[in-house]
């Protein structure tokens, strides 16, 4: 813009000097000056929409959604016994339309609205239902109602994430009324606090595509629910081995594909920010997942399939917060840290604290996401490769701790409190018999496979 107003005062000068021009000509050589200097920066200023970002934004979503179905559900699913895959299916397809419906009705007012004097906290009900926003309306350059559609596949995947904690012992209706509850009162404000313009982000907090909104507060929900719900039988004999690693890769590896949307979208235009950000996802993912095979190799004398796509979702999870802040570098070191640590996290979780997250959903997805929120400090510091940060390295690194920390105290409150008022209405677990049962069976009334 100084550039521009610079450049239109030299014109100016250069308009004046001509003595001989007449007027009319003055006139058209004066609008012809604001028409090519000054008044596009006034146009540019408005939003425009762009085709090809709205076109990125849409593959982008699809990508998302692809994630958690099927990709989440096979992934799960093939890590519990046999007697429970398709609760586990069902649990994630009721998630996704619980977590749709909300997200229209408040849950992306909450997030993304105006909350006037209270916005540094909350984004108020005034885009609920969409009223108000057409389809000429934009978030940037993109159509404000798929910018909606588009996070509102973060907030399915969000407590989806969660399933993946209390598997195989959870009552049905349990799973409804919390994910629901715990996506508006957890994770939409969550969302405006990082992404919405709330005081997090006043703070200099960095999450380029969920970190902490997801990754982080989904974890610590795990955490905090299976914690309340108790072990499955069985779990201190190490519990079941997984009934299929074959559909465990499957949703591993829709998961990696879904990922470049869930980075790469999050830049919000088909550039190149999206292009690093889905290439330092996948050299992330690549990294962890080799780092995992040569842990278990080391240790066990054979790298297992489970262990290999363990291992890459750690490292999708730990580069997700990063992944629009660093370079290629970046990436390697984040997917060789991510590896490292949640495998360690794995053990220290159900080995040393002893604490049933059946499918490791806070050491891989916590874990990761919250140690790629820290080291974004660094790595997105040129110094390391980065693309730049606003201040220094030590600042900013106060600044993702103090993120990570309020994150996971108001997500661990916000889901003990749903837990208490749900264990209420409809129960938490179901009894003994109907465990050694299979949900699919006592909770739905189908069976998996007829064999």
């Amino acid at each position: 813009m100084t550039q521009l107003i610079k450049q239109g005062i030299a014109r100016l000068k250069w308009f004046f000097a001509q003595r001989s021009l007449s007027k009319s000509r003055f006139v058209i050589g004066f609008l012809g000056l604001f028409g090519s200097g000054l008044l596009p920066a006034v146009v540019h200023a408005q939003d425009v929409l762009d085709s090809g970002d709205t076109a990125w934004i849409l593959v982008a979503t699809a990508l998302v959604l692809l994630m958690t179905l099927p990709g989440l559900a096979f992934f799960y699913s093939g890590l519990v016994r046999s007697i429970n895959v398709l609760s586990v299916m069902m649990q994630c397809c009721v998630v996704a339309c619980v977590s749709s419906i909300l997200w229209l009705a408040v849950g992306y007012s909450i997030a993304f609205g105006d909350g006037g004097a209270a916005n540094a906290w909350f984004g108020g009900f005034g885009k609920s239902f969409l009223i108000g926003v057409g389809v000429d309306d934009l978030t940037g350059t993109i159509p404000e109602v798929l910018f909606c559609l588009f996070q509102m596949t973060f907030a399915i995947i969000a407590p989806a994430l969660i399933i993946g904690a209390y598997v195989e012992r959870i009552k049905f209706m349990h799973v409804v009324l919390f994910s629901g509850f715990w996506m508006l009162i957890v994770y939409a404000p969550v969302a405006h606090w990082i992404w919405g313009g709330g005081f997090l982000a006043d703070l200099g907090v960095l999450d380029f595509a969920g970190g902490l909104v997801v990754h982080a507060t989904s974890a610590t929900a795990a955490l905090v629910l299976v914690i309340m719900l108790g072990p499955r039988s069985g779990f201190s004999h190490g519990g079941s081995p997984p009934h299929n690693p074959g559909m465990t890769m499957a949703g591993a590896a829709l998961l990696w594909v879904g990922w470049y949307g869930f980075n790469g979208g999050s830049a919000l235009t088909a550039g190149g920010n999206a292009a690093m950000a889905v290439l330092v996802t996948h050299i992330s993912a690549a990294m962890a997942a080799l780092v995992w095979v040569v842990i278990e190799n080391f240790r066990f004398g054979k790298s297992s399939l489970v262990g290999l796509v363990t291992g890459l979702i750690a490292g999708l999870a730990s580069i997700t917060p990063a992944s629009g802040f660093v370079g290629p570098v970046g990436g390697l070191a984040i997917g060789f840290a991510g590896g490292v640590v949640c495998y360690l996290a794995v053990d220290w979780v159900k080995v040393k604290l002893v604490i049933d997250d059946t499918l490791d959903v806070f050491a891989v997805h916590g874990v990761g996401g919250i140690l790629g929120t820290i080291l974004t400090a660094i790595f997105g510091a040129t110094t390391f490769g980065g693309l730049g940060l606003e201040v220094s390295i030590g600042k900013q690194l106060v600044s993702q701790l103090t993120g990570v920390v309020v994150t996971m105290a108001w997500t661990a409150l916000g889901t003990w409190l749903i837990v208490l008022v749900v264990r209420k209405l409809v129960g938490l677990r179901v009894d003994p018999a109907e465990e050694s049962e299979g949900l699919d069976y006592v909770a739905h009334g189908e069976r998996g496979y007829h064999l």
